[in-house]
């Protein structure tokens, strides 16, 4: 008897007939005589609307009181779940994060998960019960709920599968599946049928909104097979899977974007050793996370200048902690952009292919696109452009690496 793990997110749970939809799927599972368990997300909209909630009565409110709030979504997602799935004759119980319990360290508001009990659900499985397991939140050392940051309950699904030693995790979405590019953007984009861990964690951490990034890190790190699905057409999806599963791989295998940059520029900072670690240090205190850097090389080797990417919404704390070391550096002016993008091309082909780049950066030239930062990795290639060429640049590219499908009729 296969164990799985089924995870809904929050379009798949938007109403009551949605969850009766889900329910209906998971009793087919059930009935071809699988062991299941199922990761739920609070309803769309319903996260945003208790955080603006928190956010009304305190700004700088207290975080283990944030998620004692936030995680409430989840708990009645779960019940719902449960009470549809007992309503067409499936043996269900709802669990919340601390009944299993999920152990987290005490990090309110992104917590990590450190241990899942599993003792009580696989009893329950040996008596032909499913298990519907509220996401996105666990226990702390203090027996507080905690909650694993936006997304989390991606990460949920796979820690659970990870524990039960399930056959795979599925992943139910709004999209069918993953693809090339964003096929809001190109027609043309092509539904991947497997995709390896690395490949999908670059493409989350570069801008593909399909799965949360650490969801996919824990994938990779514990050997969990993903799938992901759409919870509203009946077609295959996309495997995340180890490398070895794929028999022969494509040079690139997709295109992302991000188009919540910001660059950030410091000009005439003074070129003198500990000025960088200054910088960043400052900044990775402010719980800034900065992305591409590059530092022009000095002419006279008294002063360069300094360019970095860090997000969007990161862009006024970055400012106020650079503005802070003005003293202390003595560099002559910030310039920040937030109308700029990042295209990142994608592949473990890359590593045995050569030209991979070259192509990037002709590609761009022809359609008159200026490159403004550049950085690589072992399987990915990203360039930093400005926001109004995303789409002809993500077009572009997807021609030529070859990975437009073919137009019937």
């Amino acid at each position: 008897m296969a164990r799985i793990v089924m995870k809904f997110g929050g379009t798949s749970v938007a109403d009551t007939d949605r969850i009766k939809n889900v329910a209906q799927r998971v009793k087919r599972e059930v009935d071809a005589g699988q062991q299941v368990a199922v990761v739920v997300s609070a309803m769309a909209g319903t996260t945003n609307q208790l955080v603006d909630w928190t956010r009304g009565i305190a700004r700088m409110h207290d975080a283990r009181e944030y998620d004692v709030v936030v995680a409430a979504g989840e708990q009645v997602t779960a019940g719902l779940l449960a009470l549809a799935l007992q309503d067409i004759g499936v043996n269900a119980r709802s669990w919340l994060g601390w009944q299993i319990p999920f152990a987290t360290d005490g990090i309110h508001g992104k917590a990590r998960i450190e241990h899942i009990d599993t003792t009580i659900m696989e009893e329950r499985f040996e008596q032909g019960q499913v298990a519907v397991v509220a996401g996105f939140q666990g226990i702390g050392p203090d027996n507080r709920i905690t909650t694993l940051g936006r997304g989390g309950s991606d990460t949920s699904a796979v820690a659970l599968a990870a524990a039960l030693r399930a056959e795979r995790c599925d992943i139910y979405t709004d999209v069918d599946g993953v693809y090339t590019t964003d096929p809001r953007i190109t027609s043309r984009a092509r539904k991947i049928d497997r995709i390896t861990y690395e490949e999908m964690l670059e493409l989350a951490s570069q801008g593909a909104k399909v799965l949360q990034t650490r969801s996919v890190a824990m994938a990779m790190q514990h050997g969990v097979r993903v799938q992901v699905l759409s919870s509203f057409v009946d077609a295959p999806g996309t495997l995340v899977v180890d490398e070895d599963e794929i028999v022969e791989q494509q040079v690139v295998t997709g295109i992302a974007y991000s188009p919540d940059e910001a660059k950030v520029t410091l000009v005439g900072v003074p070129d003198r050793p500990g000025v960088a670690g200054a910088i960043f240090g400052s900044l990775a205190d402010a719980a800034v996370n900065v992305d591409m850097i590059v530092q022009n090389v000095s002419q006279d080797g008294d002063a360069t200048d300094l360019t970095f990417t860090v997000a969007q919404a990161d862009l006024d704390r970055a400012n106020h902690v650079l503005e802070g070391l003005s003293d202390e550096l003595g560099y002559k002016q910030i310039v920040a952009d937030a109308g700029v993008c990042k295209i990142s091309v994608v592949g473990v082909g890359m590593r045995s292919q050569p030209g991979v780049a070259k192509t990037m950066f002709q590609t761009l030239a022809e359609k008159g696109i200026n490159i403004q930062v550049i950085s690589t990795s072992e399987i990915k290639v990203s360039v930093l452009i400005s926001a109004d060429y995303t789409e002809l640049a993500v077009r572009a590219l997807h021609t030529a690496y070859g990975l437009d499908a073919e137009v019937v009729g």
